[in-house]
């Protein structure tokens, strides 16, 4: 460092807090592998759209009604009354649909690339949690416009609990906070939403950085940068993230806002998978909807939960299905990371795996009918092989051999 920086202001803070320190750990001089690509741009959205729901939610709440008289007619006054109101009510709804597109993407790229593998199980730990976090931060906001399918959507999440032998009942009054959905419902889930589960996915984000900067970034051939180095230290297929892939990251970023602003301005309800046509009706306890289905993005999760006749055993694979993703890191024995140099079978079932996420995700958001049924216990069964298979084949697996270096 030189002297005037030393003697200026960035050197008074480096002497009470590491601020060049941090700067140099995590981005100057944080050696990221070379060769990512494409799939490596939503680390970086995920951030982002955090910031963004963090930001239009503050202001939303300062208008925000947590009351049943009130709720739906607080935010009808945003969107007509509140200078900007609507922009902020849709920036937040369309938010909410982006963060799970682009998880869910950066998901697929772990499972891709064996991201989740040895030494960086951790990272993926933390990355579970955020996604366990994330869907109970979407599943209470869910309830706060207190529409029609927002509050018969609650209704029929919180009632599964119920299935649940001894305690059901119970945790399910015990989580309504009355015997019905009301304004105790209401209070609880908007404080959860505004500022409970917000600190906990902060938390758990830093975490996840941190843990991914202390063992390195994979990257899609699966080689560990740090094994070849220079003289210095430095890895030979490494370069610093700043300012290579903050700049790459603001190109992804640029696309990615004119999609999103796209979406916000012509199309928000996204022909009501994103804000359902039922939800602009005031909630009616005595009125149910004429076919209940939660938002796309907890499709899959609550088609499995149909495709089982039994309450209880619906319950369990539906949480199951989320649960057993915690474990992929020891589910997957295999010494090869990257789906590039895996096996045709390994790849055969990533595919399956894949097509049944996403069928189930269709096949969730429509109504149930036997042929429907039938075809989410085939899908269900796929969602469910692919960890089986997966723990099956990776011992032995028949995998082309893995280059020293990163290729381009």
């Amino acid at each position: 460092m030189s002297d005037k920086q030393t003697t200026g202001f960035v050197g008074w803070m480096d002497e009470r807090f590491p601020l060049t320190k941090l700067w140099e750990d995590h981005m100057a001089k944080y050696y990221a592998p070379k060769n990512f690509n494409f799939w490596y741009y939503f680390g970086a959205l995920s951030l982002v759209v955090l910031v963004i729901q963090i930001v239009t939610g503050i202001f939303l709440t300062m208008h925000y009604k947590p009351d049943g008289d009130l709720a739906f007619a607080s935010v009808e006054h945003i969107m007509r009354d509140v200078d900007w109101g609507w922009l902020l009510r849709y920036m937040h709804s369309t938010g909410a649909s982006f963060f799970f597109v682009v998880v869910y993407l950066h998901m697929f790229r772990a499972l891709m690339y064996g991201s989740y593998q040895k030494p960086r199980e951790l990272i993926w730990i933390f990355g579970m949690f955020i996604f366990v976090a994330l869907m109970a931060e979407a599943f209470m906001g869910y309830l706060l416009p207190w529409g029609q399918m927002s509050y018969w959507g609650a209704q029929v999440i919180i009632s599964l609990f119920g299935a649940i032998p001894i305690v059901g009942e119970d945790l399910t009054v015990w989580i309504r906070g009355d015997f019905v959905i009301g304004d105790a419902t209401l209070n609880r889930f908007f404080a959860l939403h505004v500022v409970a589960v917000p600190i906990v996915l902060l938390l758990l984000v830093v975490l996840h950085i941190i843990a991914l900067h202390e063992v390195g970034s994979n990257n899609p051939d699966g080689v560990e940068i740090k094994k070849n180095k220079d003289e210095n230290g430095v890895p030979l297929d490494g370069i610093p993230f700043h300012p290579y892939y903050t700049v790459k990251d603001i190109f992804g970023l640029t696309v990615f806002l004119i999609i999103f602003s796209a979406v916000v301005f012509f199309m928000p309800e996204m022909g009501g998978y994103f804000l359902e046509h039922a939800n602009f009706v005031p909630a009616d306890p005595f009125k149910t909807p004429e076919h209940i289905a939660p938002v796309w993005y907890f499709t899959p999760f609550y088609a499995i939960l149909r495709a089982i006749p039994d309450k209880l055993m619906g319950v369990l694979a539906m949480f199951g299905a989320i649960a057993v993703l915690f474990f992929l890191p020891w589910i997957d024995r295999g010494k090869v990371r990257s789906v590039r140099y895996r096996s045709t079978s390994h790849k055969l079932l990533l595919a399956m795996f894949i097509v049944s996420f996403l069928v189930l995700g269709y096949l969730g958001a429509l109504p149930s009918t036997p042929a429907r049924t039938l075809a989410a216990q085939v899908f269900t069964a796929g969602y469910f092989g692919f960890f089986i298979g997966l723990w099956w084949i990776s011992k032995n697996e028949n995998t082309k051999p893995v280059p020293e270096r990163v290729t381009w």
